[in-house]
């Protein structure tokens, strides 16, 4: 254990020009700027190893840019090494559309859904998208360089401001999070799906209102920064038309407003695939109209409960329920560390690559070439062809790359903080993987952060797999349950190798 050292930086992720909007299967360009969004890193040293941790308002964070964002921080310092420097989004929709360089586009043999509805298509045929984008739009390319310089930045910002600090950690709840998965009479379920159905069951998981919470300060007990971490991706203004930090960045402003204008937020999503912002029982329409079929009611009855979880009013909301939670909790800290024991391990994973089999595959060429010649008469096709057939081309992509390909290796990083263990993974996990390392980890407290690191696709649960539909299709991640369970054990082994031989236990 000794002293330890905390630094912090957070750099605009905002250009100058538009932006192309990512997280939906239609296509969106930003009108303006709702609040900002931005790249939030927060360095700690201690005992002799050091980690970056960094949180950037995106939709994730793929392999190119984690590896450009290392390249040029490399380029900054030589003092860390690159593979400490974890980078995390909070998964907001209203954010920047990014695209490999070429280089790296090139590398990759089996392509997207996109060019196997392309395949598909007659030669006369084309794909065009719903927005023409003009000079006055940031291309995703130019989009994917800008945040890589933008987040080594932050990182090596926050590396070089560094100083004696003191920290505690806390616990709070903020009703935020609610399972997004619908479970029917038959076994199926439905993402967004009808719950004013005589068939509607139950919601298929369960929700998880904690807030882990660290607060780190300076020498003088000045309140530096805080670290969040909640089971909700941040996804309130998913479908709307302009840039935003969706709830985080209400979150932050009020707490800036109440504690301290230089305070940082380190927003760190936890352990969601299977949760939104919105209650499925108590659905409430949204204020204006949306382009999302997902979420359109035949029939929606009125109901008395939050505000329109898809407009501003709801982003409000949950922004000051989170605030307002963490301000309570800060009122009420008592004792302030300045020691910690602090151990940071970065591990590689070979995970088994969810395969499609013969049937699947077969079933989705006829269904695509079926789509197709019933829509022949269509002049190009767009967003909403290639959503309609998005489970089946990538069906089909899945049965070309298993061919030589049956592992999922991903980078995964568990950390001791003092009594605090951090473990990352890069998938859109579904909340019980994350209940699972909770319950059994020896940590006093474990913050569960998703989407780091690599974007893996949905990570769900074998009971949604039996259930289908999206976020629990093939087509929709990398990984099955069977990955999710060695993923959970081999994440609770290297926390608990971390505080073995210590009493855990309440005396």
């Amino acid at each position: 254990m000794s002293e330890i050292l905390i630094g912090w930086a957070e750099e605009s992720l905002v250009p100058t020009k538009k932006i192309r909007l990512a997280g939906q299967f239609y296509e969106r360009i930003s009108q303006f700027v709702e609040s900002e969004i931005s790249a939030t890193a927060m360095a700690v040293e201690a005992d002799g190893e050091q980690m970056i941790m960094v949180s950037a308002d995106l939709g994730g964070i793929p392999e190119f840019l984690l590896s450009m964002i290392r390249e040029n921080f490399a380029r900054l310092t030589d003092e860390l090494a690159p593979e400490k420097l974890i980078v995390a989004v909070t998964h907001t929709h209203t954010s920047h559309v990014l695209e490999a360089p070429k280089s790296q586009a090139d590398a990759n043999p089996i392509g997207t859904t996109r060019d196997i509805l392309a395949e598909f298509m007659p030669p006369e045929k084309e794909y065009k998208a719903l927005v023409t984008a003009d000079d006055s739009v940031l291309d995703p390319k130019e989009a994917t360089v800008f945040v890589a310089e933008k987040v080594a930045k932050a990182a090596y910002r926050a590396w070089k401001s560094r100083k004696p600090a003191l920290y505690t950690n806390e616990f709070g709840r903020a009703a935020v999070g609610m399972c997004r998965r619908v479970s029917y009479d038959d076994g199926t379920a439905a993402m967004w799906g009808d719950t004013n159905s005589a068939n509607f069951v139950s919601m298929e998981g369960g929700n998880d209102s904690g807030i882990e919470l660290i607060y780190t300060f300076d020498k003088d007990k000045k309140l530096t920064g805080i670290v969040a971490n909640i089971a909700c991706p941040s996804q309130i203004l998913e479908q709307r038309s302009f840039i935003s930090a969706d709830f985080w960045g209400r979150a932050k402003a009020i707490i800036r407003e109440k504690l301290g204008k230089d305070v940082y937020l380190l927003a760190l999503g936890g352990a969601a695939g299977d949760q939104c912002p919105r209650d499925l029982v108590r659905w409430v329409e949204p204020e204006t109209p949306i382009d999302d079929p997902h979420v359109i009611r035949p029939l929606p009855l009125r109901r008395k409960a939050d505000p329109s979880m898809f407009d501003i009013s709801g982003c409000n909301r949950a922004g000051k329920r989170i605030a307002n939670e963490i301000i309570s909790v800060y009122e009420e800290i008592g004792e302030l560390k300045s020691e910690a024991v602090f151990s940071h391990k970065v591990l590689k994973m070979d995970l088994p690559l969810r395969k499609a089999t013969k049937t699947d595959y077969e079933k989705s060429v006829r269904e695509i070439e079926y789509y197709v010649q019933k829509n022949a008469d269509k002049p190009v096709f767009d967003y909403s062809d290639n959503a309609k057939m998005y489970v089946y081309a990538g069906n089909i992509l899945r049965y070309r790359q298993q061919q030589f390909k049956e592992i999922y290796s991903i980078e995964s990083h568990v950390i001791r903080f003092g009594d605090v263990a951090f473990c990352t993974n890069p998938f859109e996990l579904f909340l019980d993987y994350g209940n699972r390392i909770k319950a059994r980890s020896y940590a006093e407290q474990t913050f569960v952060v998703q989407l780091c690191c690599g974007k893996g696709g949905y990570l769900p649960t074998e009971k949604a797999e039996r259930a289908g539909h999206y976020s629990a299709y093939i087509s929709s991640g990398n990984v099955g349950h069977e990955g999710g369970d060695l993923y959970v054990r081999e994440t609770l082994e290297t926390i608990n190798a971390m505080f073995e031989g210590e009493d855990i236990y309440t005396k």
